[in-house]
């Protein structure tokens, strides 16, 4: 059920229907509740107060058409101007950003204020009637519909400037980057202890002994994107049935159907109904999310900057930004224990055991691909170095000060190679250097 949950709820927040859904269920109920009340409050009343609407039927009718042809107007053009900002980012920045267009909470709520707008005024314009020379006027109601009317005149000034910032790369590059942090801080949260190096749990120190022999696959129900692990679920499940799992993929894999989805020792207690169960914990999908999948966000970062490398947009600068927004991440993530996310039962028992993408996969996921689009680049080339050399202050743990200076190697070979200007070159190996002594001086 958690599983499910989550599939939809991220399913939710990416469409352009659900909030705007909401907001025109809203305006329902407030058409509703404002014809009642106009039914109760007098004429007197309302013409006391100078803000109040104190028009004719005609006026009203005339008024209120006129902002709910508006409206729907407003609402096909906010949709038409969405489409060519999510056209521009596909073809700029790279088709994986789109569901970050979709998720921007302010593009759902303008465009559900002009639907909701024009859904209020449709439902109180039908209120009003004169019959026998006697006219019933929601004057309530339609003042309503104006104050409606003006405040979506402010939303629409709200999108046009929003649309505006949104498309700018800094901007794109600072949400994909924000969303890596908080990944990282999802599924990271313990920090270093201070003054003691953090022990790395990994997934093969903590299996069972013989459990290779002694397990069996679990074969995938379906094709696709391992997006979501139920890790409670699944750890009921083992402990229901004794059982230990041990999960080989990592959130963010592509699971073939058939193919070995987990493994469960002892081999005998597993069933058909078990093995459904099991299944049923996951969330697969036609693409990657970054629930539980950091490494998404980055490849999203990557894309970005080897696109801006590429020869026919040839932007660096919009390179070395994103470079900046990983160093900012990985500095996070020296920081932090990436212990194998894991599922112990009441009785204190281990269940369950996922893999964990270590800090060097990350970093080469992080690195490789723009080191090699960015090998005749030199403003790239030495904000490479420069970063690594900012996340070597940081990290304590041996095997990560041994990714950055593998980085580090490449990087320079590469330039090497590469640049043909010996003023080039030097400058880069000067950064170089500087990397290796911050690598030396992050020795404990």
């Amino acid at each position: 059920m958690k599983t499910f949950l989550l599939k939809h709820w991220d399913r939710l927040r990416s469409s352009f229907w659900f909030i705007p859904s909401l907001m025109a269920g809203a305006a329902i109920a407030l058409s509703f509740i404002t014809v009642a009340l106009d039914e109760e409050v007098t004429d007197r009343w309302l013409q006391s107060h100078g803000w109040a609407y104190t028009g004719g039927a005609e006026g009203a009718s005339s008024l209120l058409s006129t902002v709910a042809a508006s409206m729907i107007g407003i609402a096909g053009v906010v949709f038409s101007m969405t489409l060519v900002v999510l056209s521009l980012a596909s073809s700029q920045l790279g088709p994986r950003l789109l569901r970050s267009f979709m998720r921007d909470t302010a593009n759902q709520i303008v465009l559900g204020t002009f639907v909701a707008t024009f859904v209020y005024c449709l439902l109180v314009l039908r209120t009003i009637r004169r019959v026998d020379e006697v006219a019933f006027v929601p004057h309530l109601s339609v003042t309503v519909g104006v104050l409606l009317a003006l405040a979506s005149l402010g939303v629409l000034i709200y999108f046009i400037h929003h649309v505006s910032v949104s498309i700018q790369a800094d901007e794109v590059v600072a949400r994909v980057g924000t969303e890596l942090n908080q990944g990282i801080e999802r599924l990271f949260p313990e920090r270093n202890a201070s003054g003691a190096l953090p022990t790395d749990r990994t997934t093969r120190a903590e299996t069972p002994p013989h459990f290779d022999r002694e397990s069996l696959a679990i074969a995938s129900r379906t094709d696709g994107y391992f997006q979501i692990v139920d890790l409670d679920a699944l750890t009921r499940i083992a402990a229901d049935s004794d059982l230990f799992f041990r999960l080989d993929h990592r959130p963010g894999a592509y699971v073939v159907k058939g193919r070995p989805l987990l493994k469960a020792s002892p081999a005998d207690r597993v069933t058909d109904d078990l093995a459904s169960r099991a299944n049923a914990a996951f969330v697969m999908g036609n693409q990657r999310t970054s629930s539980q999948d950091v490494e998404f966000a980055v490849h999203q970062l990557v894309e970005i900057a080897v696109r801006a490398l590429s020869p026919g947009i040839n932007d660096p600068f919009t390179a070395i930004t994103c470079v900046d927004r990983l160093g900012s991440a990985l500095c996070r993530l020296a920081t932090r224990r990436m212990d194998a996310p894991q599922g112990i039962d009441d009785s204190g028992t281990l269940r369950v055991v996922v893999s964990a993408p270590t800090f060097r996969h990350l970093v080469d996921a992080a690195f490789d691909p723009i080191r090699q689009y960015a090998r005749s680049s030199v403003g790239v080339t030495i904000r490479l170095l420069d970063t690594i050399a900012v996340i070597a202050g940081l990290a304590v743990r041996n095997e990560d000060r041994d990714a950055l200076k593998r980085q580090a190697e490449l990087i320079v070979d590469s330039a090497r190679v590469e640049l043909r200007e010996s003023g080039d070159l030097r400058e880069v190996e000067e950064h170089y250097r500087a990397a290796c002594d911050s690598l030396a001086a992050a020795l404990p």
